[in-house]
């Protein structure tokens, strides 16, 4: 199996559900969104010109388990800096770590560099607690990856809002932390 994240690797199995899949799911729920096409990027750095080039608030997302093996999924803004030692105080949980790729899988059906909101539709138990950064939730337009890190789509919050209700999530929104001005 291919180990490196920056290339495709055609053995691998395909996603439980598609960008593709995602986005008919979307137009189903009536909510509008900008699809944007580009280069796949992995990390916020490797993504600056690409966010740069689509009007709205770039977003990361974190994909974290706690020592009694609680899992979170933390969608915040680029600009919001946060280490995972104050997280822990904001979640009331102690020992954050990143989920492995495996679980990655397992729970939100998405592969390392495109996780993302969208990815609880695979998350049908709701063993992930979804974390709503209240910065990037105040923004007029947020983006994501639908599924896979060569797409983004911009929407509005509330939109995001009415998917996650739709798949049974009740995310948690949070003061996560500060607004680094040097990002954008």
């Amino acid at each position: 199996m291919n180990t490196d994240p920056h290339t495709q690797d055609d053995d691998l199995p395909p996603l439980p559900t598609s960008s593709d899949d995602l986005l008919a799911y979307l137009d189903k729920l009536g909510i509008a969104y900008d699809l944007h096409h580009h280069r796949p990027v992995f990390t916020v750095e490797e993504s600056r010109d690409v966010d740069a080039a689509i009007d709205g608030c770039g977003c990361r997302n974190l994909f974290l388990r706690d020592k009694k093996k609680k899992m979170f999924l933390v969608v915040l803004a680029n600009e919001t800096a946060v280490d995972l030692k104050s997280l822990e105080g904001v979640l009331d949980c102690a020992r954050l770590s990143f989920g492995s790729s495996g679980r990655l899988w397992d729970f939100l059906g998405v592969r390392p560099g495109s996780v993302c909101p969208f990815s609880v539709i695979n998350d049908t138990d709701n063993q992930i607690t979804v974390i709503l950064d209240s910065y990037m939730m105040d923004q007029d337009i947020v983006c994501y990856h639908p599924m896979e890190n060569h797409r983004t789509i911009a929407l509005k919050p509330q939109d995001l809002l009415k998917f996650l209700d739709s798949c049974g999530h009740t995310p948690h929104i949070l003061d996560i932390g500060q607004q680094n001005e040097t990002s954008q």
